[in-house]
């Protein structure tokens, strides 16, 4: 979990990795994480090991793509749990956070 970016360079590749328990209580860190991340021009997401997710935290998600993208960062994925993209898209926010197709079990 967290941010892997060695050495925080601004502008390079930084990867943002999501705890499997990523709802109201966990917001907060990710929220520091997502926001220094902003500084690259090339951000991961991998929410791979996401077991649980709530609402507030795909809010964070979306909110923080949105900066990115005002920014001039490209917002990709390397990872996404079943649980992120079934809430992602019970939400209809699976296509707002660009997230790749579900692969099958």
């Amino acid at each position: 979990m967290g941010n892997k970016n060695k050495g925080g360079a601004a502008k390079g590749e930084v990867r943002v990795g999501m705890p499997a328990d990523f709802r109201m209580a966990e917001v907060t860190e990710m929220h520091r994480q997502l926001r220094e991340a902003l500084d690259g021009s090339s951000i991961v997401l991998d929410g791979g090991a996401v077991d649980r997710v709530d609402t507030a935290a795909l809010q964070l998600l979306v909110v923080f793509q949105r900066e990115a993208q005002k920014r001039g960062g490209q917002v990709t994925w390397a990872a996404v749990s079943a649980p992120l993209y079934d809430a992602a898209s019970q939400l209809s926010l699976a296509q707002t956070l660009a997230l790749p197709a579900k692969q099958p079990a």
